[in-house]
């Protein structure tokens, strides 16, 4: 076991909305679970559905205030569930409410520049499964909190500040800015790339930015998507495409990653609606018809960040809380979710084993599991981004070669592929149906 320590965190320089209205009050006096997870988006509320779903008692303490990260303009993102992810929240038990909003993704097309399509993945390639399925964050949001509110043993604390956390030989404690007091015998941090929790527990990290944006809309389009998502790479970065279900009105929808390397003034933020429109047209593939944007846009800078560590005494960090990637793969939350499987299924061992749900060897052991795949998926991204984000002589050529390549080699396609549907690295012991409650 490691030495005795104690660490006391003032997090005031962390703004967090106030806490108005917990969804589940609780008494003043501190309440004991076995996991307190700090941060409830999508990879916060996974874990406490999925661990609640195991069985153990949970908090999930989050910031923001519920209904409104239901709200279309909380962030218009989508998110591209992989083959491995779905099985994740299956196991969470939010799959069956989750299924009926989602896009599935049939095929994956593949440019570089001008070029026609380059490298083709099809479903009927890897025995007719899709490599993914689109669906808006929000109504991710909706199904996770509905798991947790119908999970007796997890307690959603939502919007809630967090003062001060402080850490001994048996137990974390977290103390909220209107006074209830939470403790457990380990705190995961899933509080993304600014995580406090993180800072907290003293432990750093390394990276860079881009110097690029992605800006995100919802676009309608003429003619159907037939389940295709598109990657094409072009000098400022990669302009990607994703299928959606169509809207209330019946319209054909798609979700847009649009990255630039340009100075805010000129990024396509800022365009006026009809120029906006026009350049969508003008980058969607032929076939599509015109485009136009529906609902907001959204901008989000881009970078790559990885914590020196994922863990310390009766800490673990995962998801952006542990690392940040490009998200020119759509992997980014894909990794995060398997952090969560990962560390689920430590706690599972752990706790079957009898022994402290923060013990060092249990959280080297998740850390083991977790580091290198999440190291080689950022250094990959990071890769792609500098290969296929510039046109300098003779990369274009090389490229173009490279794919040509890859779609020549059954092998080499079929190694992409599994990647794509992030069946690499999936634990067994998830792909099972959600226990009932």
């Amino acid at each position: 076991m490691a030495p005795t320590r104690k660490k006391t965190a003032d997090i005031h320089n962390h703004p967090r909305r106030i806490a108005t209205k917990a969804t589940k009050p609780r008494d003043k006096d501190a309440s004991d679970f076995d996991v307190l997870i700090v941060g409830g988006g999508l990879s916060g509320g996974t874990m406490a559905a999925l661990l609640g779903t195991q069985g153990f008692k949970v908090a999930c303490i989050d910031r923001e205030i519920p209904v409104t990260q239901l709200e279309e303009e909380f962030d218009g993102r989508t998110t591209a569930i992989s083959w491995g992810s779905q099985k994740v929240m299956q196991g969470a038990g939010v799959w069956p409410d989750l299924k009926k909003n989602t896009c599935p993704i049939r095929t994956i097309d593949i440019l570089d520049g001008n070029s026609p399509v380059l490298l083709r993945f099809g479903a009927e390639e890897v025995g007719n499964q899709s490599f993914g399925w689109i669906i808006e964050n929000r109504l991710i949001r909706k199904a996770l909190f509905d798991r947790m509110q119908g999970l007796k043993n997890v307690t959603h604390v939502a919007p809630a500040q967090i003062v001060s956390l402080d850490r001994d030989d048996s137990a974390v404690r977290a103390t909220l800015k209107d006074g209830r007091r939470f403790s457990a015998p380990l705190v995961i941090g899933a509080d993304g790339r600014n995580s406090f929790t993180r800072e907290w527990a003293g432990i750093g990290t390394r990276g860079w930015m881009y110097e690029q944006r992605a800006v995100i809309c919802t676009v309608t389009h003429e003619r159907p998507h037939n389940n295709v998502a598109v990657e094409h790479f072009r000098d400022q970065g990669p302009f990607a495409t994703l299928p959606m279900t169509p809207d209330k009105d019946g319209r054909h929808r798609s979700s847009v990653v649009w990255t630039e390397h340009c100075a805010d003034k000129d990024s396509a933020l800022h365009y006026p609606k009809d120029v906006f429109d026009a350049a969508l047209t003008a980058r969607f593939p032929d076939n599509y018809g015109r485009v136009r944007q529906t609902g907001g846009r959204f901008s989000y800078p881009l970078g790559l960040q990885h914590a020196h560590t994922y863990i310390a005494p009766r800490v673990a960090l995962i998801a952006e809380a542990a690392h940040g990637i490009h998200p020119i793969a759509g992997q980014g939350l894909n990794m995060g979710f398997r952090d969560v499987a990962a560390l689920c299924e430590c706690l599972v061992a752990a706790r079957d084993a009898g022994t402290d749900l923060g013990d060092d060897t249990m959280l080297e052991t998740y850390q083991r599991q977790r580091r290198f795949d999440n190291m080689a998926m950022a250094g990959a991204t990071d890769g792609l981004n500098r290969l296929f984000s510039n046109n300098i002589t003779p990369l274009p050529g090389l490229r173009k070669v490279g794919l040509r390549m890859v779609a020549r080699i059954p092998v080499a396609k079929k190694f992409f592929m599994h990647q794509a549907m992030g069946a690499a690295g999936l634990l067994p012991d998830l792909i099972r149906e959600a226990k009932s409650s």
